[in-house]
């Protein structure tokens, strides 16, 4: 009996061994879509020559800027898209700037300023048809180094599979896109371009101003073709965005708004924080009141999703004068006693401030098919910016909007 239970046992055994040989191994694979660590190094950047290139399809843009009847369109770290844009209802694409690095823009005069990771670059744009670098500002946006070793770090849009769930948690990186090249440009002067409610460069009183998430970086430009670097102001973690008016800059941040005085402009100075909830925060500003819209979304933690009117009559001491309920508020634009709202994926907005008690009274149109991110109310058309690409409108009646032109991109943006 013993011989014949070892016999049997030894072909279970072995029967087992076979039929488990026989089945293939099941593995589970996971696919991410996430923004990867990119190193380099600035000294190969600087020696890249920068040329003007003829006109390319936009391909997913994140910022746009108006200067006299020219159309400026950022492509976030690839460069700048140059349009014809005398008649809104035919913009003509003229040429594209390659710049490594490039988010922001601003326009002084004939002179553009652009990022090139951590350096600033003017461009002599005088004749349009042959746009030349004629200087560089160098090391001036210094966050951008890795430990100061000389390298920059940047981030690559990344779709990673790994059969490891936890890759991310044990040193992969995740990150939106939008919270590296969240970022948006404004002006206000006759000589100076305009941009959008998100901006982080600005100009004001022969000055540039550009935030990053903790600075205010200060540049002389009353020589529009020699910037020089004048200092940097600490303004703590959070910044978003900045905004002149007068000789103030209104600075959004995470958690609230900033005012400074610029009447001195090398060496802006805090006048009061305005302080809200954790929220994404672009803000224009008029003579009395400052609107701001607060969102949440996956770089803006919990935060309300509110219009906020801001009592600045004394800028020392802001005060909430009311707030607004809304949908997912991006950028916003102010145009006399109309402001334009750009709700994200639920579309376009347009009211009546001239009470700011009754702005919700006074909705105006609200175009649910327009999904947008950021706006600019010019002197022709109101340019908004979302996933269709770049669509102007005749705003005269802002009560009906009529869709001037679009220009259509090839990949969508990511509201958040």
């Amino acid at each position: 009996m013993k011989s014949i239970f070892t016999h049997y046992s030894l072909l279970f055994l072995l029967s087992v061994l076979v039929f488990s040989s026989c089945h293939d191994e099941v593995t589970t694979s996971y696919t991410y879509h996430t923004m990867m660590p990119v190193y380099y190094e600035m000294s190969d950047i600087r020696a890249r020559t920068i040329t003007t290139e003829p006109a390319k399809p936009l391909d997913n843009p994140g910022k746009i800027y108006i200067y006299g009847d020219y159309l400026f369109i950022n492509e976030p770290t690839k460069g700048i898209h140059i349009l014809d844009n005398e008649d809104p209802a035919n913009p003509i694409n003229l040429s594209f700037i390659p710049i490594a690095g490039n988010v922001d823009m601003a326009v002084n005069g004939n002179i553009l300023y652009a990022d090139n990771y951590v350096d600033l670059l003017a461009f002599d744009i005088s004749k349009i048809a042959n746009i030349q670098l004629i200087k560089r500002v160098e090391d001036v946006f210094t966050h951008m180094y890795y430990h100061q070793t000389g390298e920059i770090i940047t981030f690559k849009d990344t779709v990673i599979t790994t059969e490891n769930p936890d890759w991310l948690m044990e040193g992969g990186w995740m990150m939106d896109a939008s919270m590296s090249f969240s970022a948006n440009l404004s002006a206000a002067s006759q000589n100076y371009g305009t941009g959008g409610s998100m901006a982080r460069f600005t100009l004001s009183n022969e000055h540039l101003y550009a935030v990053d998430q903790s600075t205010l970086r200060v540049f002389d430009v009353a020589q529009p073709a020699d910037p020089s670097f004048v200092k940097p102001i600490d303004l703590g973690w959070g910044i978003e965005t900045i905004f002149p008016f007068g000789d103030k800059l209104f600075i959004g941040s995470n958690v609230g708004m900033h005012i400074y005085d610029a009447s001195t402009p090398n060496s802006p100075t805090r006048m009061a924080v305005y302080e809200h909830v954790q929220a994404c925060d672009p803000v224009v500003v008029n003579d009395d009141y400052a609107f701001v819209t607060l969102r949440n979304g996956n770089t803006c933690w919990n935060g309300a999703n509110e219009l906020q009117v801001i009592d600045i009559k004394d800028l020392y001491n802001p005060t909430l004068k009311k707030s607004y309920p809304m949908l997912n508020p991006h950028g916003l634009g102010l145009a006399g006693e109309y402001l334009f709202i750009a709700e994200g994926t639920h579309g376009l907005k347009s009211f009546n401030v001239g009470d700011v008690m009754a702005i919700d009274q006074n909705q105006l149109e609200f175009l649910t098919d327009q999904k947008s991110v950021d706006l600019i109310p010019g002197p022709k058309s109101l340019i908004v910016i979302g996933p269709d690409g770049v669509c102007q409108f005749d705003y005269s009646n802002p009560s009906q909007l009529k869709k001037l032109s679009c220009i259509q991109v090839k990949n969508p943006i990511n509201f958040y």
